[in-house]
């Protein structure tokens, strides 16, 4: 049985244990669940505020890897960033980041980006190296900014984006960041294509037409603007993640990291303050011990890693308060309180007491 913690707010913890089903769940596990190799895999996460301040943070499903060789996959059905209604008033109302299908009226890309599915996990190979990888197209867009159709509020686009990490070996980590071609607004008002920054550089744009991620009174479009910095994740400490979401003695870590820095000002262009807002898409982690030797290779033909039967997943939720005060009146960007709980734990509790009532009508 795996465990996982999500924290809610200072003096909220919630603990739902996610119920293996299938013979594997029965067999003896091939990994330690605290000290053995894991890896993380999640889609795109929110940061709104300076780490330590008052803020929070919203997570979506973080797939772990499984303790028996095998898959856990993020479902199809996340497709943008806020998923639903909790997450709109958690995220603040005004982004939204597109990441799966989209459908032809929904299409926040530039002509030539096809719509696809993501492909995000994070594995257990037959040999217990972990592995993860977060593969999709990524809109980030500013619903604030009033466009007619989707893509005339997309402000970045990272096309083709990957990331993926592989801990083989204490002297055999490797972590990769890609993207095909990205997408940024241009001053014109359309999406242009720029270079992409190689290796740790960072991608640094100024004066955005992105607003905060919030309401916030007496904010004016016209002259609010955006700092924006892309970079790759290249630390553990700089992913969004769920306690859940552990470390180990030699971590791999990849990411793509968006730092915004929201100038917000009034009609008169007067300076109302600054907003913060960091993101985090594919973020993926694998880690291992010291002492760590992976197993030999199986023999051509035999058992391969298989889907796990019910997926390994911190689930989706958000950490901390009130985002930071957005003036003397007290308005706030719009961020709740609460947890946001995956059907996994639901779905594997009634199959269970399913099972049981049969058992004892037979």
């Amino acid at each position: 049985m795996t465990r996982f913690v999500t924290k809610a707010a200072a003096l909220t913890v919630a603990v739902f244990p996610l119920v293996g089903v299938g013979v594997a769940g029965a067999q003896a596990q091939a990994v330690d669940e605290k000290t053995g190799p894991v890896s993380f895999a999640n889609i795109a996460s929110v940061r709104i505020g300076d780490e330590g301040q008052r803020g929070g943070a919203l997570i979506t499903e973080t797939q772990r890897s499984p303790l028996l060789p095998g898959q856990s996959k993020l479902g199809a059905d996340r497709v943008s960033v806020p998923k639903d209604d909790g997450e709109r008033a958690t995220f603040g109302g005004h982004y939204q980041i597109d990441l799966g299908r989209y459908s032809a009226s929904q299409n926040p890309y530039p002509p030539g980006v096809a719509s696809r599915d993501h492909n995000v996990f994070a594995a257990l190979q037959a040999t217990t190296v972990p592995t993860a990888a977060a593969e999709t197209n990524y809109a980030l867009r500013d619903n604030w900014q009033g466009g007619t159709k989707p893509a005339d509020n997309t402000v970045l686009v990272l096309e083709g984006a990957k990331t993926s990490v592989e801990c083989t070996g204490p002297a055999k980590l490797s972590a990769a960041t890609a993207v095909t071609r990205l997408w940024v607004r241009q001053a014109g008002g359309g999406l242009g294509i720029v270079p992409v920054p190689g290796g740790n550089a960072g991608l640094e744009l100024k004066n955005l037409r992105l607003g905060p991620p919030g309401d916030i009174t007496n904010a004016d479009r016209a002259t609010t603007v955006s700092d924006l910095r892309l970079t790759r994740v290249t630390a553990f400490g700089q992913l969004i993640r769920q306690d859940g979401w552990r470390g180990g003695d030699h971590t791999a870590v990849a990411g793509w990291r968006v730092e915004i820095t929201t100038h917000v000002k009034d009609a008169q262009a007067a300076a109302l303050q600054d907003v913060k807002t960091n993101i985090v898409l594919g973020g993926v982690s694998c880690s291992i011990s010291n002492g760590f030797v992976a197993k030999a290779a199986a023999p051509t033909g035999g058992p391969a890693a298989t889907q796990a039967a019910v997926p390994t997943q911190v689930p989706a939720g958000y950490l901390g308060a009130a985002a930071p005060a957005t003036g003397d009146d007290g308005s706030r960007v719009p961020f709740g309180i609460g947890l946001l709980f995956g059907g996994v734990f639901l779905a594997a509790v009634a199959l269970l007491l399913g099972r049981r009532r049969k058992t004892g009508s037979d």
